[in-house]
């Protein structure tokens, strides 16, 4: 395949997309952000469907959060219970959970893809939790087609914009969703005081 030449990539980025997206869920350093940006732009030169393109993205995004979630309530949360510390991170789980409160706990399932990491620590953290399957996959359904919305249009709009080589516009779209992620993560960090919602092992209540 010669990466520059878009008619190199043509619909394989709808194949590239099933195992990078999925295996994101677990994985995040996999550059499926990159992937389905790179769609996008291919999408401005008419070279793929954007809505097909999205909705491989979407379902593929929610269906490797809903794994994550079910592993994590299913069964590692049984092998963390067979430690002390383990026992102190899922309590303190449980308890952010609960001072959150429900609404706040469900937010953060629909946007936490956005920040880098986030998918995974908060598909984690709902499984061991109390979350409801039904809430969870819900709120992780909402977030995933908001998710390929917004990086196949980042894509699409740098590419129809700059009118540049597709890779090209590519890097430009990451680099604007890499920007609003670090300020996502700043401000919520910020709001939260750096504080940690979890109990670290060791440390009493």
């Amino acid at each position: 395949m010669i990466f520059g030449s878009p008619e190199a990539w043509g619909t394989a980025v709808y194949w590239w997309s099933i195992p990078l997206v999925l295996g994101d869920a677990i994985f995040p350093p996999i550059p499926s952000e990159m992937l389905v940006i790179t769609g996008g732009a291919l999408a401005a030169e008419g070279r793929i469907n954007p809505w097909l393109l999205g909705a491989i993205a979407a379902l593929c995004s929610w269906l490797g959060d809903v794994l994550v979630f079910q592993l994590f309530r299913r069964q590692l949360s049984s092998v963390l219970d067979r430690w002390g510390w383990g026992r102190r991170v899922h309590r303190g789980i449980h308890r952010a959970l609960e001072r959150a409160g429900r609404s706040s706990a469900y937010g953060a399932i629909t946007g936490a893809r956005f920040l880098p990491g986030g998918r995974l620590a908060c598909s984690a953290a709902a499984g061991i939790g109390d979350v409801t399957a039904r809430g969870f996959s819900f709120c992780a359904a909402i977030g995933a087609v908001l998710w390929a919305i917004w990086l196949v249009g980042l894509g699409y709009f740098t590419g129809s914009a700059t009118r540049l080589p597709f890779w090209a516009s590519s890097l430009i779209g990451v680099g604007v969703g890499l920007a609003v992620g670090a300020v996502l993560g700043l401000i919520i960090t910020k709001r939260r005081g750096n504080r940690s919602p979890v109990v670290e092992p060791g440390t009493e209540d």
